[in-house]
Parts: structure tokens; C-alpha cells; sequence
């Protein structure tokens, strides 16, 4: 089928009742179809359309992988407006410079950056507020029955040359260069590929939906085509995820039934070493490589902890190291790698999947060319290569010979056609995370610090991946780590230097006419050993002192410093636990966390890279799934009606009010409520309309059922007596312990999120504890992160009356009046968890009482 523009393809593909995107934030996940997001891709262009924005202006895309990136994304498209991705962990300087080099009318913002003061002319999209949650909850991305698909409005004539993207190549003291990319060069990439898919799509359709866990950002190239164009060739599943915390990938390729895993190189070294960890034999190789059935038995054990349908993994952005690929490879894993450049939107070389070779990245996919120059140089021609950078004619020029774009990568071709990669021509340094760093651009930042008087930046390997190393020539007396502090806080991240060299042979080397730096030369004297190496780690951003010193309020914070001290609660303590891994890119075993009583027991637990804490985070908290089956669901509806809620009448003679407020939410939400006595669940389960009173989750606190938990401590009649009265409430209530105090409260967000997807609501006590005297108490903060989280509006609910009738020290009840009233839904965003109790706490205060 010709296409003419990104817009047919959108035609063509993005309409299904089949699941598309998946966002699983580490405690809630929620799941698009193609027709949901073609309607959101619709509302957007028509937000982009009534805001003024059309053909040829720029909006800014600024935020973390998610589906509300797709969707805008095409909603740009459907309009003509051009897209600027930017990397979420670019800095705020780099973001303006880029906003004022295109001019740009918008910015679309995820929920990770922080916006600098703009003009007050930019528009502001943020990506958790562009579309509202599927009016239905999503399983395994099954469809039903499809709406109606509102109809798509031309607005403006689009052609194949006209722009799609400008992509910005990251500088720091530079300005970066744009690569312009239009839509006859991306559809010049996907078209092929497409061709291809078509071909073996009947083959695997008893594979199907294919899922991708996609790591690679939005904002690359090859991170884009593998979320927004491939997948819906095939159709497929693309599932993004939040960080990149080793146990939280293995949970997701397991528990999402995940066939392919998109990355860069460094997650597989991550996922080697996590699996090394957990199993150390998998790392003696055996002489011989035998049949893939053969390897995929003998490690079975790294099949299953990776899930059964998991078989590959295709990598981009930076250089794969042979070992990496060979160690996944014998475990009986495929690694898919290719060869692309964002100027060439991205894809060059492709290796199939089923016909790959090692060491090679793949053939040209139909429409490239490349030939190999003299020098050994890789030049590529095509339909997809750019035109060339945006108001850059001079860089336009030099990046071309003749027709053909000089990639800067040295390489070569082997006897069936397959491109061998061997180096790069061009200084440029990839980095582990596949982003570019130009070594002027660190230079300059060198250069900039007192007592410098020389510097020379190349990319050194260390364990198979390129680092950003300096080489310096300093004045008498100057510290060179003090050097290497001062010019990273001027950089990106990804540009920090990471190791220094001291050059003590006079003057670096250069050329003589135009005085350019030998930086192959200096690399190789670097390589060699030549000058005492002195490592330099990036200006440490994250300390454990500086992250804990934000839940601390104006608290001091020390080593010394205890966790008790900090007065966190529980759901505040995993808040930190998550920070902390997200932070500073590590993974925290919860029971440990749980016993580290100071901000040095933390530290420590942090730097201790035992294999322990990797296995350990398998959590020992288990939840009920059984409640919500359907014989479960049949027990618990007819026991309700017939005989738990009218005995429950006899005693509570229930008034209620405001029970309209919940007409004016859809889908399910938090029931926030103050907490009396033992009765205030089936009393609510009352009070709520017969639409909602059976689709409600009730938390209880799990410290009140700790002999079932924790047997050990307790007699067996206990044990006994109180684990009948925790399945019982299971059954009956569909209740699932919250941890007040014990670790298992991220696991319990992650179950509450699961409830939530289902379509039911949850009932939960704020104040931790029945009250004694029917007085509202402090609302923990637990309730603000919880709605914030999991985006969900919270229905503030005040009981009364009910102490009277069975007060929590009694063992009888006596019959007496009671009152419920539920106020309006809140709908409560930000951080600051404590403020956000506060607001649901005072909403409860203030409904209507007896005595008021």
C-alpha cells in the first residue's frame, strides 16, 4: 500500500480493539488499545488546532517513555506540527537553548523535569493530564466491544517532504545541531522493515500479541520506531516501565509475558550481573555451543526467573560488546543488533532475526545503500538519510560527499553482504546509554576552570563500554579532582567526565597548521598506561544524606541520624526506599531496609553488592487472588444480601447523605474514611449504592492478623483462630492487609494498583487506628501518596455513632443510629504526601455531623 505521509499510516494502523501501550509506574500500570489512542491522538490534534498551533510549528517534547508521549505525538502529526524530542534528563539550559534555536510554540512536559520560567506566550502540555484513563479496564489487552471512532479532520496539506521531527544532538557549551526528518524519511525506514514483517506474520500469529518492553527513550530514534512504527505492524503489546532497577525488569519480561526486550548495550550488563548474582554457575561456559533447545535446558533456571516467553533482545544506540552478545547468546537467547544514525531515521542495517550472524549488525534494509570509502569510512544513501541540520548549512555540507552521508564509523563488509562495525572515524563518544557526547563541547567546560591551562577529552573502554575520560595540564597546586567537580556541574550528566589522566610531557600534542588536538594519540598513551590514571567519579548530585534530607523537613540530617527520628511513616519509608533506587540506580531489599535503623546502616546496605539482597527482594508479603474469582465473587455478593449486611441493619440503624457525589465519578475510586469500630466495613458496604457496594476492596491492617503471618511467634490455636478470621475476611469483605509498620508496603501499592485495574474500589482507614472516642485523628500520609500515585479520586467519608453501637474494647454490640455521609471526589496530584492527607482529612472534618 503507497503511503504518502506519516498520516496513512496512522490510517492503516493505529485503529484495534487490541491492547497497544502499557505504563506501569512500579505501583499502578494502565493499558491502551490502538483505538484508545487514536482517539487521544485526535483529541490532542484538535487541542494543538483550537490552541492556534498548525503546519510547520514546533512543540517541544520534554519527558519520560509513556503512552501519552504516542499519543501526542501523533496528534502533532495528524496537525503538521513538528516535533522536538529532547531527552527527560536533559538540563534546563539545554532545553531553552533548543526552544529559542526552533522557535518553539509549545512544550509537552512529563512528570520527571522540572520546567525552567518560560515565556508567558509557550503553551504547557503535561503528559499525565493529556488523556483520560480507558473508560475500561484493560487484562491481557483484549478489546471489546469497539466505540465509535470520531472522524479525523484535514486541516492542513501535508506532504512527504515536509518535517516530522527535529532531533538535537546534545551539546553543553555548544550549540546543538538539529537533525531535520521528514516524513517521506521515516516512512523510507518503516516501509521496508514492514515488507519483511508482513512475510513471517502468519508464521507467528499463535505468538501473538507480541509484547516489547521498551527501555530505549522517545526521543531516539530507534527507541521510537520500536514503540510507535514496528509494533503496530505485527500488532504488538509495547510496555514502558519506570527505571531501570534489574529486579523490576525481570518482574516486568515476566509477569507481562514480554517477548522482546529493547535496550541499550548497559542493560544487558545490568541483567548479566543480576543473574550472575542470583546464579553464580552460569557463568563457567562450557567448551562447546550446542543446539539453542540444548542451552535454553540447561539454563531453564534463567528462562523461568525471566518468563517462558521471553527469547530476545534487540539493541541500539551504542556499540554491543562481543562478550555481552556471546554470554546471552549461550544462556539461548537471541540478540538482535543493528547499525542506524538519527540521520538516517535511524535504521541502516538490520540483522534478521532468524538469520543473524555475530559480530555483524545486519544487512541494509531495502532503500539504503552504503558503501565503504577508502579510508574505510561507512557512507549510507537513501530515501531515509536527511536532508541535513537545521539552519546549519555549513555542518549540512561537510556531513555530505557526493550524494552520500559520511557516518564518521569505520567499517567493512563480510562476504555475504553483513556490515562489520570497527570503530568510529569521527571523536564523537557514545556513551553506555547510547548518548553522544562531543569532546569540544567537555573541553570547553575544562577549559573554564581556574588553573587549567590545557585539556584534551577522548573515550576510554572500561568493561566494554566507552567512558568520558580527561587529560589535563594543570597549573602547580591545582587539585585536579576539584578540576573534574567544577567542569561536571557544568555538563549533562551523560557528558561527566569519568576518569582523568595528568599529561606531565609539556604540551599536549596537536597539529601544526590548524593546532587541532592528536586525540588518537592521546587516546593510545591513555590506553597504554603512560601517566598515573587517577579516577575521577562524576560531582556526586545524589548522596544517601541529600535524598534522605528531603523527607526531612528542616530536620538536620547525619550519618547518626535514625530512620525512627525522621518520624516517617510506612508508606513514607518505601517512598524513600523508591527514591532512593531511582536516585542513585540501585536495588534495595525491603526486609533490609526495614532493619537499617541509621542513615549509615542505609549507606551501608546501599554499597553492600551482595547477591543476597538481589535474591531477598522476592517479597515474603503474599496477597489474596483467590477473593476475586468467580466462585469467591458468587459467595461473597449472595452473603452480603442474604444475611452479613441485614444482620448488620439491626444493629446500625444507617442515614445517609451526599450519596449523589458518587454519581459524578466513573470508574472506581479511594473510599477515604475515619475508623470507629469493627463495624464501619459492612456499614459502608451499606450505605453505597448497589452499583459500587460489590466491586469495594477493604485494607486491613496487617499487623492485626500477625499470627497468620508470622506463625512462628504465636501458639498454633492462634495461628489457627486468627488465620480463619483473615480468610474469612478475605472471602467475605474482599479485604487485603496494609502494613502499618512491617516492610510489604510497596507490594501492597503494587496489589492496591492491581484492584484499581480491575475496576474495584478501595476502602481505606487514613488514621491507622479505631478511634476511642469517635474524634477524628491525624490522617497518615499514606492516604495523599496513594491517590497521587495511582491517579485515582478519593471520596472523603465520615461515620458516625458507630463506637456507640460496638465500641472497639466490646465484645457485643448495641443497637443504636448511626450516620454516613460521603462528600465530593478530590482529585489530589504533587509530592508533598503529608499536605495531601491533610486536604482529604479536613474534607472529611468538614461534612455534616448531628452536631454541627
Amino acid at each position: 500500500m503507497k503511503r504518502d505521509t506519516l498520516r496513512d499510516f496512522f490510517d492503516d494502523r493505529v485503529q484495534s480493539t487490541s491492547a497497544f501501550l502499557i505504563y506501569d509506574n512500579g505501583i499502578r500500570s494502565r493499558a491502551f488499545t490502538y483505538d484508545d489512542t487514536r482517539r487521544s491522538a485526535l483529541a490532542f490534534a484538535g487541542s494543538l488546532r483550537a490552541a492556534g498551533l498548525g503546519k510547520d510549528d514546533t512543540v517541544l517534547f520534554w519527558g519520560e517513555n509513556r503512552p501519552e508521549w504516542v499519543m501526542a505525538f501523533w496528534g502533532c502529526v495528524l496537525e503538521g506540527v513538528v516535533v522536538v524530542p529532547l531527552d527527560y534528563r536533559a538540563s534546563t539550559d539545554l532545553v531553552e537553548r533548543v526552544m529559542r534555536i526552533v522557535n518553539a510554540r509549545a512544550v509537552v512536559v512529563g512528570d520527571e523535569v522540572r520546567l525552567p520560567p518560560l515565556d508567558p506566550g509557550i503553551l504547557i502540555w503535561r503528559l499525565a493530564e493529556l488523556v483520560e484513563p480507558p473508560a475500561r479496564p484493560l487484562g491481557t489487552g483484549d478489546g471489546g466491544t469497539r466505540p465509535a471512532q470520531p472522524s479525523r479532520e484535514q486541516t492542513s496539506h501535508v506532504t512527504g517532504d515536509d518535517l516530522a521531527e527535529i532531533i538535537f544532538t546534545s551539546g553543553a557549551t555548544a550549540d546543538p545541531k538539529g537533525v531535520v526528518i521528514t516524513h517521506r524519511n521515516i516512512l523510507a525506514n518503516i516501509v521496508p522493515v514492514e515488507r519483511e514483517v508482513v512475510k513471517y506474520r502468519k508464521y507467528g500469529r499463535p505468538f501473538f500479541p507480541l509484547r516489547f518492553l521498551n527501555l530505549l527513550p522517545l526521543s531516539h530514534m530507534f527507541g521510537q520506531a520500536m514503540a510507535t512504527f514496528i509494533p503496530p505492524m505485527l500488532p504488538g503489546v509495547v510496555v514502558f516501565m519506570h527505571g531501570y532497577n534489574p529486579n523490576e525488569i525481570v518482574r516486568q519480561l515476566r509477569m507481562r509475558r514480554v517477548s522482546v526486550l529493547v535496550c541499550v548495550p548497559k542493560i544487558l550488563d545490568v541483567l548479566r550481573e543480576h543473574i550472575l548474582r542470583l546464579f553464580p554457575a552460569v557463568g563457567e561456559a562450557p567448551s562447546e555451543k550446542p543446539h539453542v533447545i540444548v542451552r535454553w535446558w540447561r539454563y531453564r533456571k534463567v528462562h523461568r526467573l525471566l518468563g517462558w516467553k521471553f527469547w530476545c533482545f534487540v539493541v541500539g544506540a551504542a556499540p554491543l560488546d562481543p562478550a555481552l552478545e556471546e554470554f546471552w547468546s549461550r544462556l539461548g537467547f537471541l540478540v538482535v543488533q543493528g547499525y542506524g544514525l538519527t540521520e538516517a531515521a535511524p535504521i541502516v542495517t538490520l540483522n534478521h532475526p532468524f538469520k543473524a550472524r555475530q559480530g555483524t549488525v545486519g544487512t541494509p534494509i531495502a532503500g539504503v545503500e552504503i558503501k565503504i570509502a577508502p579510508d574505510g569510512e561507512i557512507l549510507v544513501r537513501g530515501e531515509n538519510v536527511t536532508s541535513g541540520y537545521y539552519q546549519a548549512n555549513h555542518e549540512t555540507a561537510e556531513a555530505f560527499t557526493d550524494g552520500w552521508f559520511r557516518t564518521g564509523d569505520i567499517g567493512a563488509l563480510d562476504d555475504t553482504g553483513r556490515l562489520i562495525v570497527r570503530g568510529r572515524k569521527k571523536e564523537v563518544i557514545v556513551t553506555p546509554e547510547g548518548l553522544n557526547v562531543f569532546p569540544e563541547d567537555v573541553e570547553r567546560a575544562i577549559n573554564g576552570v581556574s588553573g587549567v591551562r590545557d585539556a584534551a577529552v577522548v573515550g576510554v573502554a572500561v568493561r566494554g563500554e566507552e567512558r568520558v575520560h580527561a587529560v589535563l595540564v594543570l597549573k602547580p597546586g591545582i587539585e585536579p579532582g576539584e578540576v573534574v567537580r567544577q567542569a561536571n556541574a557544568r555538563l549533562e550528566s551523560h557528558q561527566s567526565i569519568r576518569g582523568l589522566s595528568l599529561w606531565s610531557a609539556g604540551e599536549l600534542p596537536r597539529t601544526e597548521g590548524t593546532k587541532k588536538l592528536k586525540r588518537r594519540e592521546i587516546k593510545r598513551w591513555v590506553e597504554a598506561g603512560a601517566s598515573r590514571a587517577v579516577t575521577a567519579a562524576p560531582a556526586p548530585r545524589n548522596t544517601v544524606e541529600a535524598i534522605v534530607g528531603r523527607f526531612a523537613g528542616s530536620r538536620a540530617v547525619t550519618g547518626a541520624t535514625t530512620l525512627d527520628e525522621l518520624g516517617l511513616s510506612s508508606l513514607e519509608r518505601m517512598e524513600l526506599m523508591l527514591t532512593l533506587e531511582e536516585r542513585l540506580e540501585t536495588s534495595i531489599d525491603e526486609m533490609s531496609f526495614a532493619g537499617a535503623a541509621t542513615i549509615s546502616d542505609l549507606r551501608t546496605l546501599i554499597e553492600r553488592p551482595t547477591g543476597a539482597d538481589a535474591a531477598a527482594a522476592a517479597t515474603p508479603l503474599t496477597f489474596p487472588v483467590w477473593n476475586r474469582g468467580r466462585i469467591a465473587r458468587v459467595i461473597r455478593r449472595v452473603s452480603l444480601a442474604t444475611w452479613i449486611l441485614p444482620l448488620g441493619r439491626l444493629f446500625t440503624w444507617i442515614h445517609v447523605e451526599g450519596r449523589t457525589h458518587l454519581d459524578s465519578v466513573e470508574g472506581p475510586v479511594l473510599l477515604a474514611a475515619n475508623h470507629q469500630s469493627h463495624l464501619d466495613v459492612p456499614v459502608i458496604l451499606a450505605a453505597l449504592p448497589a452499583r459500587r457496594r460489590y466491586r469495594v476492596a477493604a485494607a486491613m491492617a496487617k499487623e492485626f492478623f500477625n499470627a497468620h503471618f508470622h506463625p512462628e511467634r504465636h501458639t498454633r490455636r492462634e495461628w489457627l483462630t486468627n488465620s480463619l478470621n483473615y480468610y474469612l475476611a478475605a472471602l467475605f469483605f474482599n479485604a487485603f492487609p496494609m502494613p502499618q509498620r512491617e516492610a510489604g508496603t510497596r507490594q501492597t501499592l503494587r496489589y492496591i494498583g492491581e484492584l484499581l485495574n480491575d475496576g474495584l474500589s478501595v476502602l481505606i482507614f487514613p488514621e491507622g487506628r479505631r478511634s476511642d472516642t469517635g474524634e477524628i485523628d491525624r490522617f497518615l500520609p499514606g492516604i495523599g501518596m496513594i491517590a497521587s500515585r495511582l491517579n485515582v479520586p478519593v471520596i472523603p467519608v465520615r461515620l458516625e455513632g458507630i463506637q456507640r453501637v460496638l465500641h472497639h474494647t466490646w465484645r457485643m454490640a448495641r443497637p443504636g443510629p448511626v450516620r454516613v455521609v460521603f462528600g465530593p471526589p478530590l482529585y489530589l496530584k504533587g509530592d508533598d504526601f503529608t499536605a495531601l492527607a491533610k486536604r482529604v482529612e479536613d474534607a472529611v472534618r468538614s461534612l455534616p455531623t448531628t452536631s454541627g
